[in-house]
């Protein structure tokens, strides 16, 4: 998913000076300074963050779509999500930044029976990877959450959420920039609504800065590629496994 992209001479020249540019603008570690419990730490020392696709696909590389919001097809992808949750379980969607980290902080959580990486707030249907770092099809990076709320209330996956990023840089952690890394919450019945907009306005009185996550109605999820499944508790990108056990607190290396 991640790979350490170094302009050569297959660039034209004008193309490694941007990309050049672009490794020396980029910073590494995510911002931890407003997260008062932070779960989610980087381990290397450059460009651990960098996602290629990006810059790429504003260098006109890569595959671009053209969203349409009047069209069938974008009609799909804004429908709701139609799945159904087991028996006595509820869904809950986040993004919160690069979804292999925030998927490892809600699989922690007890209560919280299964989580899937996905897409969803965007306008084509069936997206791929590639598709979303286009930029151009205004996906997110989502943490699809079934918990039972016997065990594990709403309130406790936003305090999750809050905690593990930081919601005041709009479109962007740390060297994750885009739309798809963007902040939000997507809820699935009023219920929901409500608590995240009152955590919200608590949280931003808390921090006495702007917070830019985004709160809206569930859209269909598109599951993303089976690599992307609890990438980090298979081991990452070095093969070292990360904890998935309840009540954890061992610091998660978002990138493996």
């Amino acid at each position: 998913m991640l790979l350490h992209l170094q302009a050569t001479a297959t660039f034209p020249k004008a193309i490694n000076s941007t990309i050049s540019s672009a490794f020396r603008s980029c910073p590494v570690h995510l911002p931890l300074s407003h997260s008062p419990f932070p779960l989610i730490r980087t381990h290397q020392p450059r460009l651990q963050s960098f996602r290629p696709m990006n810059w790429l696909g504003k260098l006109g590389f890569g595959r671009k779509a053209t969203p349409n919001p009047t069209d069938e097809v974008s009609k799909i992808a804004q429908g709701p999500d139609e799945d159904i949750p087991a028996e006595g379980e509820q869904f809950a969607q986040f993004g919160a930044g690069c979804f292999w980290g925030v998927e490892l902080a809600f699989q922690r959580i007890p209560g919280v029976s299964r989580t899937e990486v996905g897409y969803s707030q965007g306008f084509i249907d069936n997206p791929t990877y590639d598709d979303i770092c286009s930029g151009t099809t205004n996906h997110s990076e989502i943490v699809r959450v079934h918990y039972d709320p016997l065990i594990c209330k709403y309130d406790d996956l936003l305090d999750v959420f809050w905690k593990i990023h930081n919601p005041t840089t709009l479109n962007r952690q740390g060297g994750d920039v885009g739309t798809q890394y963007r902040s939000g919450i997507y809820y699935y019945m009023p219920e929901q609504e409500k608590m995240a907009n009152e955590s919200k306005m608590k949280h931003e009185e808390t921090l006495k800065q702007v917070i830019v996550s985004e709160i809206l109605p569930a859209k269909k999820f598109y599951k993303a590629e089976s690599y992307h499944q609890q990438y980090l508790a298979k081991g990452g990108r070095f093969g070292l496994k990360q904890s998935t056990e309840k009540n954890c607190n061992d610091p998660i290396r978002c990138y493996g």
